[in-house]
């Protein structure tokens, strides 16, 4: 009789990404600099005027209290010696493409969850490598060789466990979370620890003496739903007791849509601050529609709050574009259209409906000012490509009422 095979997945995580990352190019061009994960250092803001917020940060850092998320200032009355480092995104997406085109030598069903991590199902290809947990271990030393930074590997059954396996001690290892290790493994931890239990669902689990995994699990599903609602109720409830049946799905072909996103693992609620983060990933997807010759007319703001709910809100242009400046003047009123302030955990920009250049028609609505800003993108990707993305920056990025302007000339 025939047995469906049990599915083998790994989830491959980078170690504090954007400082890893930081660290690699840094030690390219000075081999003595001093390791950002062994000071207080982080990502994000502009150490000058005090403003922005914190994107990543290193061990020592979180140690000293300093949250993802956070505006900058907060971070540094908690440490007043944080070492503040500029965005880099056109490092971060290089050294993400070279993750994943490593990934994908060990199974063709990859699935790109965010910039810095990825499922692997490894069902059909783990025998042409080896045990599992040796085949992990051998792909982490590989990233580490090849690549020049670390990441911890998860394994398990489904994506929920890898992941969750994925986030045990860390750095640079391997841990597996099976079924049968559940109750030793997962069901002792805290329950703010359960991939999609935010802080909201967390307080509501408090009040009901709800404190572990285990608890969570072993809880009355109808008890839960009427303090949660049905679907959410049975979602978490699910995954406390290790059930996902999710595949992994293959990353879109890049002609039907360009995007990046960012996981905060702190929850944004201030509007500027959100902006920040828009700013910093339309830069990343202009740079990269440019790069492939592709203008886009739809641009999608996805969103994820401290529950995991996702959304998005969009909407068409009249022509198609691959300007930095129109993708964020667009993200920035999608993301005022569409949110209400809730906490978030994650935001994206997409951009789709892509065309190439050469055959783009020519509308009324294309102007001298839009020609200067195709021109001035393609200007300033060049002094990057040469000199380094930290050679030079939008003067409109940098103000603090910048972002308030933007919003309000659309709305005149």
């Amino acid at each position: 009789m025939h047995t469906e095979k049990e599915r083998l997945i790994f989830h491959i995580d980078v170690n504090s990404a954007f400082l890893n990352w930081t660290n690699k190019e840094r030690k390219k061009s000075d081999p003595d600099s001093i390791d950002l994960l062994s000071i207080p250092a982080a990502i994000g803001g502009d150490s000058t005027k005090r403003h922005g917020i914190i994107l990543a940060k290193s061990p020592i850092a979180k140690a000293m209290g300093v949250t993802t998320g956070e505006p900058i200032v907060n971070a540094l009355r908690k440490c007043p010696n944080l070492v503040l480092l500029p965005t880099d995104f056109k490092t971060y997406n290089q050294n993400s493409a070279l993750l994943m085109d490593l990934l994908l030598e060990y199974s063709p069903i990859m699935q790109q969850f965010s910039i810095d991590e990825a499922f692997l199902d490894m069902t059909d290809t783990i025998h042409l490598f080896g045990e599992p947990i040796a085949v992990a271990n051998a792909l982490r030393e590989r990233v580490a060789n090849e690549l020049s930074f670390t990441v911890n590997i998860g394994i398990s059954t489904n994506k929920l466990l890898a992941k969750m396996a994925s986030d045990f001690k860390k750095p640079n290892l391997c841990h597996t979370l099976f079924p049968h290790e559940i109750p030793q493994k997962m069901w002792p931890l805290p329950v703010g620890e359960l991939f999609g239990v935010g802080r909201s669902a967390r307080q509501k689990l408090s009040l009901m003496g709800i404190r572990t995994i285990g608890e969570l699990a072993r809880m009355d599903l109808s008890l839960l739903q009427s303090h949660l609602g049905m679907k959410y109720a049975a979602q978490i409830h699910a995954s406390a007791n290790g059930i996902d049946l999710s595949p992994v799905e293959a990353e879109e072909p890049e002609n039907k849509g360009i995007g990046n996103s960012t996981t905060l693992s702190s929850d944004v609620t201030d509007f500027n601050a959100a902006c920040q983060v828009l700013l910093a990933l339309s830069e990343a997807v202009g740079a990269r529609l440019r790069k492939a010759g592709h203008k886009g007319s739809c641009i999608t703001v996805e969103k994820k709050d401290c529950d995991f709910k996702s959304s998005s809100h969009q909407t068409t242009l009249a022509t198609p574009t691959a300007s930095t400046n129109v993708i964020y003047d667009t993200a920035v009123l999608l993301l005022k259209e569409s949110w209400d302030a809730s906490p978030l955990r994650l935001l994206g920009i997409r951009v789709t409906k892509l065309n190439e250049p050469a055959y783009e028609q020519l509308t009324l609505f294309q102007d001298a000012h839009s020609e200067r800003l195709e021109k001035l993108d393609v200007a300033i990707d060049s002094i990057r490509d040469r000199f380094g993305a930290g050679a030079i920056r939008r003067a409109s990025f940098l103000k603090d009422n910048a972002l308030d302007e933007q919003v309000d000339r659309k709305h005149r």
